[in-house]
């Protein structure tokens, strides 16, 4: 076991920017690409991967300062530390069955691939501990082990049916053939798709409100660069920066936006390729057969829909914490909340109108979410001394990913009957959801004529 987990973690810290790039070397390899360009592939990959990492690490290194200065404007003073993703990250993986998850991610596509339950192929094998985080969380609120590692499979199973009904929609949004995300971030349309249902009937919501749409109807302030120069100034207003440093965050928002759409476009030099082969090696060993290739959610960074909603999201979020009765985060490293913004975007389209709308509603859900997970992740972490706590009395994830399902397969697990209603109506809804976007129109297509 220990030398297992050697090898694991040696892994881990090659970097999601190392580690996927050689699975998909690998995997080109295997279905037929020569060295030079399979090797070319990933290679772009990992510079991709990197630049965007770069880039998300820039957004938020000049938001989280404008976060934390509107924060005790607002004199907001909770008890509970966001640490954001990476300190969960760093507090799971100490938990002593974390490494065990590579196995059971591999295990479970493996069969769905075998019995063509599924299409895709995960190999964001970076983002294993979410899984583990899962079977933690579960652990720690039944006492049961066995009840968190089938939480866990019930968790990957729906990462690949993720990936099936949403792959159509991301080829559109990205221009990658045969390229889908398996992030579970991507859970969290399951509970939006009934407001979002519901704004079918309003017409507002009706008319097309992507970044290209508006273009035609507000000119240069729907430019990437205008809309971060303008939301950067105003977030730099409001937390008291002062003319000069507004400024200074308004062109480091104004830089990331601009900058995302070229960075993506090399996900789509480095996969197409890729894509191509494993079309051509499925066509020659299966009929009719193709297979998707399941990626970490900064495929999907390259739209600006996403850093637009996600960033006018801060101060709304902020103002959440400070009302919501029973909430103990002050949402500081976390406070990009990329499941709101990237779980829009695939439901609406990129419908910014739409996005805003439902983070405005959801909000809240991640918040309690985080109050919920605050106690279970301090456990944890107090226990393995993983992190310091810097004082803190608690330390939590304000943005954790799928809240809604963590949380009431816990308590279901925990006999608690109102959550054992709540699972069967999530299900009923993720396969209301399932049905719905497998037979949509994708989103470019969704609205017939501008204005509709």
């Amino acid at each position: 076991m220990e030398i297992f987990q050697s090898i694991i973690q040696y892994i881990l810290n090659l970097g999601s920017n190392v580690f996927v790039p050689l699975v998909i070397l690998i995997l080109g390899l295997v279905v037929g690409m020569k060295l030079k360009k399979a090797f070319l592939a990933a290679l772009t990959l990992g510079i991709a991967f990197t630049g965007m990492s770069m880039l998300i690490g820039f957004m938020s290194d000049a938001v989280g300062p404008a976060t934390e200065a509107l924060a005790k404007s607002t004199g907001i003073n909770l008890p509970a530390l966001d640490g954001g993703w990476t300190v969960a990250a760093s507090i799971t993986w100490s938990w002593s069955y974390a490494f065990v998850f590579f196995a059971v991610v591999l295990l479970v596509n493996f069969v769905m691939l075998a019995l063509n339950w599924t299409k895709t192929l995960n190999v964001d094998m970076w983002n294993v501990w979410g899984k583990a985080l899962t079977a933690y969380l579960v652990y720690f609120v039944t006492g049961q082990l066995w009840a968190g590692f089938v939480v866990a499979v019930v968790q990957v199973v729906l990462e690949l049916k993720m990936g099936d009904m949403f792959q159509k929609h991301i080829e559109d949004l990205t221009g990658i053939p045969l390229v889908t995300v398996t992030h579970f971030m991507n859970i969290a349309v399951v509970l939006m798709m009934p407001v979002n249902w519901l704004m079918d009937k309003i017409p507002f919501f009706n008319k097309k409100a992507d970044t290209v749409a508006l273009k035609n109807k507000i000119g240069i302030f729907s430019e990437n660069s205008v809309m971060g120069f303008i939301i950067g100034l105003l977030l730099g207003l409001a937390g008291a920066y002062g003319v000069s440093g507004s400024l200074s965050l308004a062109v480091k928002v104004a830089t990331a936006l601009a900058l995302f759409p070229m960075i993506s476009k090399l996900f789509m030099q480095a996969l197409s390729p890729l894509a191509d082969a494993m079309s051509e090696f499925m066509k020659g060993k299966f009929k009719d057969r193709e297979v998707f290739i399941g990626l970490d959610w900064p495929v999907l960074a390259g739209r600006s829909e996403v850093w637009v909603t996600a960033i006018i999201l801060v101060p709304i979020i902020l103002l959440w914490s400070l009302v919501l009765p029973g909430n103990v985060v002050l949402p500081i490293a976390g406070i990009i909340n990329y499941s709101i913004a990237v779980g829009g975007l695939l439901l609406t389209g990129g419908n910014l109108y739409r996005m805003i709308v439902l983070g405005i509603i959801y909000t809240p859900l991640y918040l309690y979410g985080a109050t919920y997970l605050a106690p279970i992740l301090t456990n944890l972490g107090k226990q393995t001394g993983a992190v310091d706590f810097k004082g803190a009395s608690m330390i939590t994830w304000s943005s954790i990913e799928g809240p809604e399902f963590r949380i009431l397969f816990a308590e279901a697990f925990n006999t608690n009957f109102l959550a054992i209603v709540g699972v069967i109506i999530f299900i009923g809804l993720f396969y209301w959801t399932y049905k719905i976007m497998i037979n949509e129109k994708v989103p470019s297509q969704r609205y017939v004529e501008e204005g509709k």
